[in-house]
């Protein structure tokens, strides 16, 4: 089998700027409403009594998050064309050719990876950055992040190197779609299905 692509997040860096997010929009050129690296704002909190005494206990955390390039992708599995697919290395991309645009890989991925374009009139998505890496360039989302907060690459060595946790709030159980990410938790990290928090940016991914 060829080597598996995913990607690394280290949320203990990252400061919600929202570079990644940026980059990955201007390097593809895409229009309003189509986001395909997010960062979802995630907090919550309450408050704490001693006697009379009452103090605030609350947190908050950012997760870049784009598409995972599963290892059981449903996007491609619903996709009645095969216009979403999994290449050889692990990421999942879109034939233009064959999208009709019925967004049915939008509904059923967690995580909205893929996402419509009505300026073309199909789905799209991220496929980290193909052409950059042909000519031995990071994905824009890595290189334009000022913190370091992300890396890529095969996705075994980013296990070994990082360990395997892949399920912190506010993303879905793993075990739909196993994704090909690794994440370094944020010291108030809460893990998929534990969580106390909610998205306080949902208008934005």
């Amino acid at each position: 089998m060829a080597t598996q692509l995913g990607f690394y997040f280290d949320q203990t860096r990252c400061n919600g700027c929202k570079a990644c997010q940026v980059a990955c929009k201007d390097k593809h050129d895409l229009p309003v409403g189509v986001t395909w690296r997010r960062v979802a704002e995630h907090g919550g909190g309450s408050w704490q009594s001693d006697g009379d005494t009452f103090s605030p206990s609350v947190f908050a955390t950012y997760m870049s998050t784009a598409c995972n390039h599963c290892e059981r992708p449903v996007c491609a599995e619903v996709c009645p064309t095969t216009a979403m697919h999994q290449r050889d290395d692990g990421v999942v991309a879109v034939d233009d050719d064959l999208c009709v645009g019925c967004r049915y890989c939008e509904w059923a991925c967690p995580y909205s990876a893929p996402q419509y374009n009505a300026e073309l009139g199909s789905m799209t998505k991220c496929d980290l950055c193909t052409d950059y890496r042909e000519e031995g360039l990071e994905p824009a989302c890595v290189a334009g992040c000022p913190s370091r907060a992300l890396d890529w690459g095969p996705i075994d060595e980013l296990r070994e190197r990082y360990g395997d946790v892949d399920a912190i709030e506010p993303l879905p159980d793993p075990a739909i779609t196993e994704p090909r990410l690794v994440i370094t938790p944020h010291r108030d990290a809460q893990m998929t299905g534990s969580g106390t928090g909610t998205i306080k940016n949902p208008l934005e991914v």
